[in-house]
Formats: C-alpha cells, structure tokens, sequence
C-alpha cells in the first residue's frame, strides 16, 4: 500500500468498509488535485484534509467556510497550521453533505450551517445517497438557501447557484460576485471545467444540464474545487463542452 492511499485511508478514519467505499471505492489518486493547505488567493485559505479541500474565507477577524472536510481531527491539525481558531468560523457553505464535506462541522461552534433547501432530502431520510446510505450532518440546527437566493455575510456577499446532479441539492456558491466555489458538481482537468466523477455523481445527465448555469456569471474570476484545485482564470475553464 502506497504512501498516498494511506494517508487517505487515514484521513477517512477506516482500514475497513466505509461509506465511500460503498459507493465505488476510493478516488484514483490521478483524478484529484488537492491543494496543500496554505493561503491560496488573498484572504482566501485551502485545508487539506487528505483527498478534499476545505476553504476559508477572511472576513475582518471572522471567516466563512465553504464545507467542513473529512475527518475532524485533521482539519484541527491544519488550522493549527494556519494559526486560525474553528471558533472564528461564522458561517459554513455546505456544497452538499456527503461526508467527506461535513466532517468538522462540530469542530465549527459559532456557526451558522447553511445549505441548499433542494438538499435537504439527502439528510431527512428522504432521500438516499448510494446503496441505501443515507447522509447525516452532526446538527439540526441549520439555514436552507433557495436557488439564487443572496445573503450577506459579515462584508461578504454570497450567491447560491442550484447545481444538481451529483447530489439533487448540490449548491456552487459565488462570492462577491468572482469567487465560485464549486464543491464536487464539477471538476477541474487541464485548466477546464471537467463535469464530476462518475462513480460517486447521482445523476450525470441532471450534472452536465447544470454547467449551463455556471457558464452565465459575467464578473466571476475564480473557480475552487474540492477535489481538483482551482483557477484564477475562470473564463478559460468554462471555454468547454461537457459531454
């Protein structure tokens, strides 16, 4: 077993069978992009917890979270390393709620959860996720968003974009009008928009309809993804066809 597969295993906090293995085995190694933790763009910080990112927004002395990882224990290790404390976390943007998006959100006391109204079903017992597995967020206590709806965050202006098919409330969310964090609705390939990895997307069909809505943002610059990395360029990653 290689270096990199047990830091994922590790990062997932199992030798044994686990929900991500249920749905199609770990991601090939060769399909992520995984961006080291550090800060990325200005006031806007990557955690690396093993095959996914996290991101951090700086907000005066708060930050909003765009997910919240794996494993909580690493992310503590990786905030640690930026020297930011969890308890300064205002708000959480969830992309989705698998559970490789929602690990730490204990760890996150102060915030408000926020996520999209469609996805909802995927944490009520609604809805299942793969092979009769149901997602769950360690909390009850969170705020739905409707497609296109905007909050204000603190001096932040968040926009949240409907974009089902990986999961059917996968929600991308553009700050201040050039910052889209995308979560696993689509990838990143060669500086391109990829559409998401098969074994793990619900709907593919459904995934591919929904790059028409992240194609239409006029001022946005940037593209961040949880498993692919980023782009500072974001009118050349859209400059694709899905298929």
């Amino acid at each position: 077993m290689n270096k990199t597969v047990k830091r994922i295993l590790l990062g997932i906090g199992v030798f044994g069978v686990t929900p991500l293995l249920l749905m199609g085995g770990l991601p090939k190694t060769n399909e992520m992009n995984v961006i080291e933790t550090k800060e990325i763009v200005h006031n806007i910080f990557a955690v690396n917890d093993a095959f996914v990112n996290m991101f951090l927004l700086k907000d005066g002395d708060n930050y909003v979270a765009i997910d919240a990882g794996n494993n909580i224990n690493t992310i503590t290790t990786e905030l640690k390393k930026l020297g930011i404390n969890p308890e300064k976390v205002s708000a959480v943007l969830l992309t989705h709620s698998d559970g490789d998006h929602v690990g730490a959100l204990t760890l996150f006391k102060n915030a408000t959860i926020y996520l999209s109204k469609d996805e909802e079903q995927m944490i009520n017992g609604k809805t299942a996720r793969m092979m009769s597995k149901y997602n769950k967020i360690d909390t009850k206590i969170y705020t739905l968003l409707n497609d296109q709806q905007t909050i204000r965050l603190g001096n932040l202006s968040v926009k949240g974009i409907l974009t089902p098919g990986h999961t059917p409330g996968s929600m991308c969310y553009l700050v201040n009008g050039k910052y889209l964090f995308v979560g696993d609705a689509f990838g990143l390939k060669n500086g391109k928009v990829d559409k998401p990895n098969m074994k793990y997307t619900g709907d593919m069909k459904t995934a591919i309809q929904s790059f028409d809505k992240i194609i239409k943002i006029p001022k946005a610059q940037y593209i961040f993804t949880a498993h692919t990395g980023y782009s500072i360029n974001y009118k050349n990653a859209i400059n694709t066809t899905l298929k």
